[in-house]
This record gives structure tokens, sequence and C-alpha cells, in this order.
């Protein structure tokens, strides 16, 4: 998901509209300091994106740190979706659900005592 609003930036750039541009009254995020850099907030979702995508591709791959990276990207998210509000919603949720099933496969059902 955040790789796609990374792509979208250079499209704007080659089409000439200037992500810094937004019709007044229009707020894309609730901080207005994310609003006024949103070309640098496209550019940061790129970098997010490209962690995901490693992070699932080592998963897949069974390696450690694969899962590591998407327990880490997951948490990121999910703590800085308050500030990315309306789009946060969306991406907490699926942050939310990535982090349960990675956990979900990591953990299965061990119990969390053993009996003696």
């Amino acid at each position: 998901m955040e790789a796609l609003v990374a792509c979208a930036l250079p499209v704007m750039l080659v089409l000439g509209v200037s992500p810094a541009a937004v019709p007044a009254g229009i707020e894309v995020f609730a901080l207005p300091y994310l609003n006024e850099n949103l070309a640098l907030m496209m550019v940061m979702s790129g970098i997010f994106g490209i962690l995901r995508t490693i992070g699932a591709v080592v998963v897949l791959r069974n390696r450690a740190w694969g899962f590591e990276l998407s327990v880490l990207n997951s948490a990121v998210t999910l703590v800085l979706m308050i500030f990315m509000l309306p789009a946060g919603v969306a991406d907490g949720l699926l942050a939310g659900a990535a982090l349960t099933l990675l956990l979900m496969a990591r953990c299965g059902e061990r119990p969390i005592l053993q009996a003696p």
C-alpha cells in the first residue's frame, strides 16, 4: 500500500503537479506539518513499502531476520498511524492484521506457561 503512494510521486512531477499544491480546504493528514511536507511523506512511504516487500520475501524464504523486520515494520506502523489520520486507519488495520498473522505463525499453539 505504501509503495503505491511513492509510485505516484514521479507521475505527479512529470505531469507538473506539485505535491505541495494541494487545493485549499483539503487536508490529507491530521497534522499540518505532514501536509506541508507531502512530497517527503511520499518518499518515506516508498521506503516503508520497500522494507515491507523485503520483509515479506525473506519471510517466504523462512529467514528469521525477515520475520523480525516484518514485526518491526508492523509495530512502527501501528505507533505512527495516529499521526497519519485519516489514511492511518486503513494502514493500521492492515498492519495490525499482518502483525497478528506473523505472531500466530511464529507461536502457533504454544502455551504461555508450561505445565509442571
